[in-house]
């Protein structure tokens, strides 16, 4: 069932008041890829009355008063993007494009939209439940960040937003803690991930300097982001509070991921893969198509790129499916009326994570001094591609299924350090999975640049592409690998995009396609440094290219 988004639709089922309210700025997708559908659902689950408002009028009381005031608080969240990042280019133009529209057109997400959306209900409820936000805007933007679009260290958006609560990262745990707690009218302040504002500091938590003085000065900046990244990890984390003027921002411990069973829970639930038809009238929504017969394997990245949110997020451990949830999951599919036998992806932030994670890393957290895969791939984690192969053949030999597609992308260096099945698994991806392409992301080729985003060299592009190929031809298979560069990054020369240029020439023989130019996004590594001019381990300044038409040279030096 859909959630309701009209009083219509509550009464239908019975109910006479809610006890959620979730306001969004995509449209109402109802898709385990969509996190309001996914938060909404875990609390129906569990015995709550949810409805969704997605993308309100702003300028008015007509969507935002349609359901009424909940009984325990409203969820904001600015969709699946970064409002900011969904609304405005790596340059600063003004996109004209949304696949979570309907009808595509960018008309309804506004800008700073968690923002946007809790002061409208404050605005038409004077003196309202809480106030609870969370999404990947929220997310990355729960202490002091730097914002490029404003080129200002921005407070906590829970001040700027006047809510409440904030639930960071992935919210299925938090969220339901919280709504009970609530309903009991009983404390949540030791609940955990979650962020609230206080009249005093907690002395049990680590006093990071206040906002006043990190705005002011990028070097308290970077030690409190070093503060904020150190304690991101669930089995180590320590609490945080800042001081905000006269208050003060409690950013409690972040919650456990989620257990294999309790993930399979979340993906067993029943969702339409379809656009609500109350916003189908509006057009169609583009992501749609994507994402409505996919499949979630697995969530979190060890991969930990410093340009990347997802380690800050979704957490640097992996935490992965069943195989019998999976294949459950892929045979509901099949009965769905729009199904034509294509599952159009099967993977996660990257494609080949599932499966395999250092156990290490499962009892004590993540290593403080060291990273999973950077500078090279640690040998705790014990590479192992073999429940990925066996996951694909078992999906390729359900009847119904005539073509499942890899199209999340690839860890090349993941491959070639499994020595006994990386080659089977890619071997077993080009011959069976691979749609034309096949995406991976070596991001930069010179290793000043690869050094600040925390990716591998070009020796293992070299071989892996020399595998690729070598596959192709014996499989007689015309399959191209499509590469994803980024120019601008902190450290990013023109000298180095000339020489970035010859390489691909000389040894990919292609122009590329594929290149984006790099956006400071709240709680980055790479945003630190874009910020402060310094790298955050060894401290060397880093020059960063912060003029819009030399970020444009860039990425033309390379296209032409």
């Amino acid at each position: 069932m859909f959630l309701p988004t009209t009083l219509e639709e509550v009464e239908s089922l019975g109910w006479h008041q809610l006890d959620v309210v979730l306001i969004t700025g995509d449209s109402y997708v109802d898709s385990p890829f969509i996190g309001t559908a996914v938060i909404g659902k875990v609390l129906l689950q569990h015995g709550y009355r949810v409805g969704v408002i997605a993308q309100p009028d702003i300028q008015s009381e007509i969507d935002i008063t349609r359901l009424g005031e909940p009984l325990l608080f409203w969820g904001v969240t600015s969709g699946s993007v970064d409002s900011m990042v969904a609304n405005y280019t790596a340059t600063g133009k003004r996109r004209k494009h949304d696949d979570y529209t309907p009808g595509g057109l960018n008309t309804r997400r506004p800008d700073r939209a968690v923002i946007v959306y809790s002061n409208l209900i404050r605005r038409f409820f004077k003196h309202t439940v809480p106030i609870v936000l969370g999404g990947i805007e929220a997310s990355l933007r729960r202490i002091p960040h730097y914002d490029c679009w404003s080129n200002s260290i921005r407070r906590s958006i829970l001040f700027d937003a006047k809510a409440d609560i904030l639930i960071y990262g992935m919210g299925e745990r938090a969220v339901l803690s919280l709504a009970d707690k609530l309903k009991r009218h009983e404390s949540f302040t030791e609940n955990r991930g979650i962020c609230y504002i206080a009249g005093s500091a907690r002395s049990d938590y680590i006093a990071m300097e206040p906002f006043e003085k990190v705005s002011d000065d990028p070097q308290s900046f970077s030690r409190m982001f070093h503060i904020f990244y150190k304690n991101n990890d669930s089995v180590t984390a320590t609490g945080l509070c800042q001081k905000h003027g006269a208050r003060y921002l409690i950013h409690t411990p972040s919650c456990p991921p989620l257990s294999q069973s309790e993930m399979d829970a979340v993906h067993d639930l029943n969702f339409e893969r379809d656009l609500h038809p109350y916003y189908r009238k509006q057009g169609e929504v583009r992501a749609l198509e994507t994402i409505r017969f996919s499949i979630s394997t697995h969530r979190g990245c060890y991969g930990e790129c410093n340009f990347c949110a997802i380690a800050v997020h979704q957490g640097r451990t992996v935490q992965w499916r069943s195989q019998v949830s999976i294949l459950r999951e892929v045979k509901e599919i099949t009965s769905h009326p729009a199904f034509k036998g294509i599952i159009s992806d099967v993977g996660g932030p990257t494609a080949n994570m599932y499966g395999f994670e250092c156990r290490k890393k499962q009892v004590k957290g993540a290593c403080s001094d060291k990273r999973c895969l950077y500078p090279e791939i640690c040998d705790h984690l014990r590479v192992d591609h073999r429940q990925q192969i066996n996951l694909l053949r078992t999906i390729r030999e359900i009847k119904a299924v005539r073509h499942v597609f890899v199209a999340s992308g690839i860890r090349y260096d993941l491959i070639l350090s499994d020595q006994k099945n990386g080659l089977k698994y890619l071997t077993e991806v080009v011959h069976h999975h691979t749609s034309g392409q096949m995406k991976i992301a070596p991001e930069h080729t010179e290793n000043e640049v690869l050094d600040l985003m925390g990716k591998p060299g070009m020796d293992s592009l070299v071989e892996f592409k020399r595998l690729f190929d070598a596959i192709c031809k014996t499989s007689g298979k015309q399959l191209y690998l499509t590469y994803y560069f980024m120019v601008a990054h902190p450290g990013c020369t023109e000298a180095h995009v000339g020489r970035l240029k010859t390489f691909v020439s000389r040894h990919l023989h292609l122009i590329p396609e594929q290149v984006q130019v790099f956006t400071p996004t709240p709680s980055t590594v790479s945003t630190l440094v874009y910020h402060t001019g310094v790298d955050m381990i060894s401290g060397a300044p880093v020059f960063c290219e912060k003029q819009v038409k030399k970020k444009e040279k860039q990425k033309r030096m390379l296209l032409i």
